[in-house]
């Protein structure tokens, strides 16, 4: 979620010193390989395939996501302050041969999280910090996506040239101003243009800049305004490229006057409004974006952290109801309270997110991208590698795992745990059971007997 704090900042943008001097603009492409045509093998061990046995037919059914192109994802991360690529170059091959078994998607925004300045001055561009995330991309076998957020200190009222410290902490989240808003839609092509084989583009982020006080509308018509401008100067560029938006944070609270709610809590008016306003007047769309958290706004975990995940699949269905074939991509999501209160033992972390990958699985979401706090060194808790290593750590086994066995087109089924404790997904080739309880479970899924472990993930054929 959008934080706004300095240091928070500062963790999330990454690099914040001033960069040299612009470099002129080269047009050159990247080339990426097609997920439908790699294998994929998955970074955790599962229990062979065992005898399949008739399929526990209760509960909710399993939603279908909409047809989309071959080789479409569905899985992935995106990067932030720090990758792969910011700590040696044997360390960056290293995670890149990794990640190449498991091809995923992977997002970069072109300002921020890692990127410095684009555009330092109008017309130059400085591309050093997007070639280099780029190429990683490349080297794992990823499916690329750029998010085009966020813009150049000119067009939001700051100087030209490299982007100060202060301009980072301070300014990083405004919104070009909008007699900028072509400026951005040209800098949006060339990166397009430059980047020839990324298919996807998402526009802006989370509203930054549009929606300084969540207790109030947003200014959706000004983002709109943005978004139909980038839509059309990157589709003349690259009439092949995907476009989504609005990228907006469904956020909730624990009571309110909307629509949307459920025992997770109250979707925030405002959002629906925004989100609305966005679909009725955009010039087109590709594929919709949002993002958001399970706890409330307040931090609060309704009714447990648990059932609190049911807001994924409650915000999936809201949004597939209105927009009908339209793919919907989960550019972030977060299910732990950002107020530093809540602390969990690495196991329970693990089953929680899976239990939310499992939501967007059986709600039908096309796509769903986990925000990577990856650090150099010391302790990550929920990175994807380890930051001294470069092996991959259990956040990324798991997210592999999904990558193999729950891409987009997956046949879900309906299979039920005879513990209501445990949650299961299931496709005709593979479980999965998530043990959401802070004890031994014995359960019986799929005609056949199994014992967890308190808040074990277990990954088993059919």
């Amino acid at each position: 979620m959008a934080t706004t704090d300095g240091g928070s900042i500062r963790r999330r943008f990454g690099r914040t010193a001033a960069m040299a001097a612009a470099v002129a603009l080269v047009v050159t492409g990247c080339s990426f390989a097609d997920p439908a045509e790699q294998g994929t093998t998955g970074a955790q061990q599962v229990e062979p395939p065992s005898s399949p046995a008739a399929s526990q037919q209760a509960g909710e059914k399993p939603e279908q996501p909409p047809k989309v192109d071959a080789g479409w994802p569905r899985w992935g991360f995106t990067h932030t302050g720090v990758s792969a690529n910011n700590v040696t170059r044997e360390f960056e091959l290293d995670v890149a041969r990794s990640l190449a078994q498991t091809p995923m998607v992977q997002n970069q925004h072109i300002m921020g999280f890692g990127a410095l300045n684009p555009e330092p001055y109008p017309g130059q561009y400085y591309w050093e910090d997007l070639d280099s995330r780029l190429n990683l991309m490349k080297e794992s076998g990823a499916v690329p996506v750029i998010t085009l957020c966020c813009a150049p200190d000119w067009m939001k009222g700051g100087p030209e040239g490299p982007t100060e410290e202060s301009a980072w902490d301070e300014h990083l989240e405004d919104a070009p101003y909008p007699d900028h808003f072509d400026d951005f839609a040209k800098l949006a092509a060339a990166v397009a243009t430059r980047y020839s084989d990324v298919k996807y583009f998402m526009v802006w982020n989370e509203f930054k800049g549009f929606w300084r006080d969540h207790s109030k509308p947003a200014d959706y018509k000004g983002y709109t305004e943005l978004y139909n401008k980038v839509y059309d100067a990157v589709k003349k560029a690259r009439p092949d490229a995907k476009i989504g938006g609005p990228y907006i944070g469904f956020d909730s609270n624990r009571d309110g006057d909307s629509e949307l709610r459920g025992p997770w809590g109250v979707v925030n008016q405002n959002v629906l409004d925004a989100f609305t306003y966005w679909f009725e007047h955009k010039k087109g769309a590709d594929f919709v974006v949002v993002d958001g958290a399970s706890p409330t706004d307040a931090h609060e975990l309704l009714p447990d952290e648990f059932g609190a995940l049911e807001k994924f699949g409650a915000v999936t269905k809201w949004l597939r109801d209105k927009v009908g074939d339209l793919p919907v991509w989960w550019s972030e999501w977060y299910f732990v309270p950002e107020d530093g209160s809540t602390t969990w033992p690495e196991p329970k972390r693990l089953a929680v997110q899976a239990a939310s990958m499992i939501e967007f699985a059986r709600s039908g979401a096309a796509t769903a991208l986990y925000w990577n706090p990856q650090t150099k060194d010391g302790d990550c808790q929920g990175c994807l590698w380890d930051p001294r290593s470069g092996a991959p750590m259990a956040t990324g086994q798991l997210v592999a795992n999904f990558v193999k066995w729950f891409p987009a087109g997956a046949q879900l089924e309906q299979v039920t745990s005879s513990d209501a404790k445990v949650k299961v997904l299931a496709q005709p080739e593979q479980l999965l059971l998530v043990n959401t309880a802070d004890a031994a479970v014995t359960t019986t899924v799929d005609g056949k007997e199994y014992a967890l472990q308190p808040y074990e993930i277990k990954w088993t054929g059919r």
